[in-house]
């Protein structure tokens, strides 16, 4: 499940995000969102091109939701792939995601609406559910407004993962949109402290001590942990969800967590792509200088464009 070692160039990686350590207080969270949007200009610095970029607003359940749309260099309309940013559900931002959602945009062709939804703690659970279901049910209802043609997958890194595979989950049991693919980016799913992976790598990219610090910033109590809708590994049965993409990484505490939740799919018969990037760390698909990063963008594109099969 992992190499030998990590690969040199998200080890590199690895070493300029260390230079910033996570203070886990509510104080000190201000602090780091002002340094992540200080930042951004290297993660920035000479974006891929798409055919356009919109920034706008759609309504949500407690007001407005910011939103990004990435529109491929053709003609559409196009498939929409509504998209998650990670960060614990804590940190992130449209901004900091804006190189990911560019690079899948270019290698699906498809349109990809990036949601800006509510951070804990100031708004824990279930805010940030809410939001990224509001946001599905919002594109299904306006497809003309993302220049999209009626057919929508949902897909998110981390905690934004979570929330792409928790609106698959609520769409299938509330007959809500029809949701036809969802790619979950080493997601923020059924994670136990004696799991192999949170053993041996807690302390790469993710302390013990940051995964217990973003979860009581999201809980507000141990109750809502076991919700499915918190963490859809809770759900009794998927049958119903979406096909699926899990990609994990070998040095990443959440592994062994996406890898269950991969086989909780094929358990229940939903058709699944299950991708392990042995020498890779959380968070490597946003690493603009990592080979693999741009590798594992183009996979996980190819299968949102064979799954949504464009006209």
């Amino acid at each position: 499940m992992q190499a030998d070692r990590i690969d040199p160039q998200a080890k590199e990686a690895l070493e300029r995000q260390e230079r910033f350590s996570l203070p886990r207080s509510r104080r000190g969270l201000k602090v780091v969102r002002l340094l992540a949007r200080a930042t951004m200009w290297y993660q920035n610095r000479s974006p891929p091109s798409v055919g356009k970029t919109v920034d706008g607003t759609i309504p949500g359940p407690a007001g407005d939701l910011d939103v990004r749309l990435y529109l491929p260099n053709a003609d559409g309309p196009f498939p929409t792939v509504v998209f998650f940013h990670g960060g614990g559900y804590v940190l992130g931002s449209i901004a900091t995601h804006d190189w990911l959602c560019r690079r899948l945009t270019r290698e699906s062709d498809c349109a990809v609406l990036s949601v800006d939804y509510r951070l804990a703690p100031e708004n824990p659970f279930p805010a940030a559910v809410e939001d990224a279901y509001a946001a599905v049910e919002w594109t299904a209802a306006h497809p003309d407004a993302v220049a999209g043609n009626g057919r929508i997958a949902v897909a998110g890194d981390s905690a934004g993962g979570a929330l792409a595979a928790v609106a698959a989950l609520m769409a299938a049991e509330r007959d809500g949109p029809e949701i036809e693919y969802q790619a979950l980016l080493y997601p923020s799913v059924g994670i136990e402290a004696d799991q192999p992976s949170v053993r041996d790598h807690a302390g790469i990219v993710l302390e013990a001590e940051d995964m217990e610090w973003f979860r009581s910033c999201y809980y507000e109590s141990d109750v809502h942990e076991r919700n499915p809708y918190a963490d859809p590994t809770n759900a009794g049965d998927v049958s119903g969800v979406a096909p699926a993409t899990v990609v994990t990484a070998g040095f990443d505490p959440l592994r062994d967590g996406g890898r269950a939740y991969a086989e909780q799919f094929v358990g229940d018969g939903v058709a699944t792509r299950y991708r392990n990037y042995e020498a890779m760390i959380h968070g490597f698909m946003t690493m603009r200088d990592v080979d693999r990063a741009r590798e594992a963008i183009a996979a996980v594109g190819d299968d949102l464009s064979d799954a949504l099969e464009h006209d």
